[in-house]
């Protein structure tokens, strides 16, 4: 009862979902998902953490950033999750409220990753312990995720809020199912978002920004030649098309009007010229793959498109699906949580039968 798909649309308890990415936070949507009997204006303040853990060892902390920096984010979120999970004994209980809460702790670990992977990038210092949580209730999680990839632009971390309410959830997908076979299990909310994190890093799944990304580098000196490249080997055209949205994904619709806008309302003339030219060769992709194909962008290449457009770090892609998907895993934990009952298929055997006699 979380997401429904229906005529090319994409809505969050009945909510539209591009109508919550213009409008709302990101802590709001997470909510929402979260709390099926509470309508959107109706969310309280954010409530207060009951666990904050102990800092993790600098050491430990500077692999985890380097590991972002390297764009291998699902390693260093799962790292962290690991070293943290031991010491949140309030993680074992499993009710409704206990895992909104544990799930507030885990979207504040992750993005306190990010801020820590930001700053020793930017600095280059000597590492010192990382903490394991940052929440304070002054800034929202895109306020945070501003300060440390645009600190120059306060004014762009509603674009934040927007990718990630965007990426919050999406039915029933590969990740959340294996949350949701985890979380069956009984195991807790830490041990169901690693195997999710997994599952999302595969080149079908999150793991396409890397491809994406690619994609818009060979494009920047002839987004004719990237695609027929690509099509002449067989290969699909990263970044484009999505069954559930045979006449395109509105997700990306809304990512690919908001990178227009924050061209055109550039302040800085580098700035300017660098978003409109990597709108320019998404623009050519997406007439050229169109016409070829007859598919159109979908959510990742939205996503590498707002973080190219802005100059964000090239781990950024995925690091907005991973956190943003995190608030729905939680919602898919919740439920089946509630159910209490262990996801056993069972196989159609096709081999030899037995010998008989």
């Amino acid at each position: 009862a979380i997401t429904l798909i229906a005529d090319g649309q994409l809505f969050y308890r009945g909510h539209n979902v591009l109508t919550l990415a213009m409008d709302a936070r990101f802590e709001q949507v997470a909510l929402l998902l979260w709390r099926e009997d509470t309508a959107l204006h109706q969310l309280p303040p954010m409530p207060a953490m009951t666990f904050v853990p102990g800092p993790l060892p600098a050491a430990l902390a500077r692999s985890m950033a380097e590991l972002v920096s390297q764009g291998h984010v699902a390693e260093a979120l799962q790292l962290a999750l690991i070293c943290v999970a031991p010491h949140d004994l309030a993680a074992y209980s499993t009710s409704p409220p206990a895992v909104q809460q544990t799930g507030l702790r885990l979207l504040d670990l992750l993005t306190t990753l990010f801020e820590y992977a930001a700053t020793v990038s930017n600095t280059k210092q000597e590492p010192t312990p990382m903490p394991a949580q940052a929440h304070t209730g002054e800034l929202t999680i895109a306020q945070r995720l501003q300060q440390s990839w645009l600190p120059t632009r306060p004014a762009l971390a509603p674009l934040f809020d927007r990718a990630l309410i965007l990426c919050a959830d999406h039915e029933l997908n590969a990740s959340s199912f294996t949350a949701r076979c985890v979380a069956s299990t009984g195991a807790t909310p830490y041990a169901a978002i690693v195997a999710a994190l997994a599952a999302l890093q595969g080149y079908r799944h999150g793991g396409s920004t890397l491809e994406v990304a690619a994609l818009f580098h060979e494009a920047k000196e002839d987004p004719e030649w990237a695609v027929r490249a690509r099509l002449r080997q067989g290969k699909i055209v990263p970044g484009f098309g999505h069954r559930l949205y045979p006449e395109g994904d509105p997700r990306a619709k809304l990512l690919l009007q908001t990178v227009q806008e924050v061209v055109g309302d550039g302040t800085r003339q580098g700035e300017r010229n660098q978003g409109a030219a990597v709108l320019k060769t998404a623009e050519a992709l997406i007439t050229i793959t169109s016409q070829a194909t007859g598919l159109y962008p979908n959510l990742d290449f939205g996503l590498v498109l707002l973080a190219q457009a802005l100059e964000l770090p090239e781990h950024v892609p995925f690091s907005l699906f991973a956190l943003g998907r995190t608030a729905g895993w939680i919602g898919h934990l919740i439920e089946q949580y509630r159910l209490d009952q262990l996801i056993r298929p069972r196989a159609l055997y096709t081999g030899l039968r037995p010998q008989q006699g």
